[in-house]
């Protein structure tokens, strides 16, 4: 049976570790719900600061601050409930104390794990790529980048389900059927449109489609001067909401951001720096890295530009590329981001990521949230979160995860499915690992390692061998390719990805798998 705990709108699933708002996932760390856990079953009682220390903590020396810092991120989750912000009361030099509404334990049969939530009830919604119609194929970043801009906008209504950029962008230079596109994607709506820029003029034209009918909702054509382009982006977004069957009361929603940045300039290097990442190769990063930099010196209160400067080192690390920028440049950046906006979900991402790497977890999963409520539609946070719970030991939270992301990116890039088999792998789910491998259009080395690792855990050596063989050769010359030397021990080769769990344990099962597939050392 799982045991529920019910108060107000709110839904604490203690064994899944989860807590949910009506059927809506809340984006809350672990550690905060271990502690509204205690709270909650002790209501009306005060209870200690070192109680609640060890039990989100258990065995762990830490200081009082990471306690308040949990203790904020739960304020901030009632805040937006009539009176939620006094839910939970501080007693001076004491503890916290629950006094919120009563609280109903209930219990459920089935597994205590979660299961994924439901999507469906929102309007669905996909933002195909605009056409480049500028007669120029070198401004193809510049529509690619209007298009990523909106459907970024359109994620932050939470009334909404809107796919991801990646798989909206799996139609490029594609005549696709609005009907075909709306039952690929599991989506109602689709909008798809073009942009032409002729010196300091653009000009977009959208329109609103019924993916069930192929029924026209909504068209229009805005002319504009460049230097409106971020205004014009707010209005197509308002429109599109308001063109929504049943979303009128959203359309009068505060969009508009405030101006990014004031130089068009800077915000056409970054758009090229972001056509540049994409490419995850180390010289795409480095020139990515620059265009960003560029704008930064154009615009220093550009906060975009700041954060994915941090982004491509957080990258070059996660890859293992080489690079001369330090993780202590890439938190100067982020910090700089944030104080010039703290409300972008994108930045609050990618500092959790860093922090990650600098292993202050605690402070990562927060970000992490924040990103998350910040932008509920957000795939590749939900995907990378995912990650990282793998390596905090939390498998079944990364499943679930993965599998929100997956729904939001139908058209998955091949890193969900390694995510995906890294926490089916850590769930002893070997052979659905292997499953969620394949499903991949294309293998890297760390897919050869991964189902080296689930064939020899399943006694299939000999598919083992042959995969961690090709493991093997492709990291070495990865290792080459990048000046460095290949290992001796064979094992060492993996040392790297192995050091990002945690826990002994979980770091012993991966090398585990590798070892028993032959891999020395």
């Amino acid at each position: 049976m799982a045991t529920l705990h019910e108060f107000g709108p709110f839904r604490l699933d203690a064994g899944a570790e989860m807590l949910f708002r009506e059927s809506e996932p809340v984006a809350l760390g672990r550690r905060a719900v271990m502690l509204l856990r205690l709270l909650v079953e002790r209501a009306g009682s005060p209870v200690s600061k070192d109680a609640l220390m060890e039990a989100a903590w258990p065995g762990l020396a830490i200081e009082e601050s990471n306690l308040t810092v949990q203790i904020a991120a739960l304020w901030k989750v009632f805040a937006d409930i009539d009176g939620g912000a006094t839910w939970i009361e501080t007693l001076p030099r004491r503890g916290y104390r629950y006094v919120g509404p009563p609280v109903a334990m209930v219990a459920e049969p089935g597994s205590s794990v979660t299961p994924e939530p439901a999507l469906s009830g929102k309007p669905s919604l996909a933002v195909l790529p605009l056409s480049n119609l500028s007669g120029d194929p070198a401004q193809e970043y510049f529509s690619d980048g209007i298009t990523g801009d909106i459907i970024a906008e359109l994620s932050r209504f939470r009334s909404l389900f809107v796919v991801a950029r990646h798989s909206s962008f799996a139609y490029k230079g594609k005549t696709a059927e609005v009907k075909r596109v709306g039952r690929e994607l599991g989506v109602r709506y689709v909008a798809e449109g073009s942009v032409r820029k002729i010196g300091s003029r653009v000009r977009v034209t959208i329109q609103l489609l019924d993916a069930a009918s192929g029924y026209n909702l909504w068209t229009e054509r805005y002319d504009r001067d460049l230097d409106d382009i971020f205004a014009l982006q707010d209005e197509i977004v308002r429109a599109i909401v308001a063109a929504l069957p049943g979303r009128m009361e959203d359309a009068g929603r505060e969009v508009a951001r405030r101006k990014p940045t004031s130089s068009i300039t800077a915000y056409d290097l970054v758009l090229l720096g972001n056509e540049r990442w994409r490419q995850l190769t180390v010289d795409a990063m480095a020139q990515a890295r620059e265009y960003f930099r560029g704008a930064v010196a154009l615009d220093p209160q550009y906060a975009r530009a700041h954060v994915n400067i941090a982004w491509t080192i957080v990258c070059d690390v996660f890859l293992e590329s080489p690079t001369t920028a330090t993780l202590g440049e890439a938190r100067s950046e982020i910090e700089n981001a944030l104080d010039i906006e703290d409300g972008d979900a994108w930045s609050h991402g990618v500092f959790a990521q860093l922090l990650f790497l600098l292993k202050d977890d605690a402070t990562a999963e927060i970000h992490f949230s924040r990103a998350l409520a910040l932008n509920p539609n957000d795939a590749d946070v939900a995907a990378v979160f995912a990650n990282i719970l793998v390596y905090w030991g939390r498998w079944r939270e990364a499943l679930m995860w993965i599998g929100t992301a997956k729904r939001l990116n139908p058209f998955p890039p091949n890193l969900y499915h390694w995510y995906h088999a890294l926490a089916l792998y850590s769930g002893r789910e070997y052979g659905q690992a292997v499953k969620a491998v394949m499903e991949a259009r294309s293998f890297d080395r760390w897919s050869h390692g991964l189902l080296a690792a689930c064939y020899a855990q399943m006694g299939r050596l000999g598919e083992a061998q042959a995969a961690a063989d090709a493991f093997v050769s492709q990291r070495c010359r990865e290792l080459n390719a990048n000046g460095n030397t290949a290992p001796a021990r064979t094992l060492d080769l993996a040392q790297a990805r192995a050091e990002r769990y945690r826990h002994p344990s979980d770091r012993e099962h991966f090398l585990d798998g590798l070892r028993k597939a032959g891999l020395t050392g």
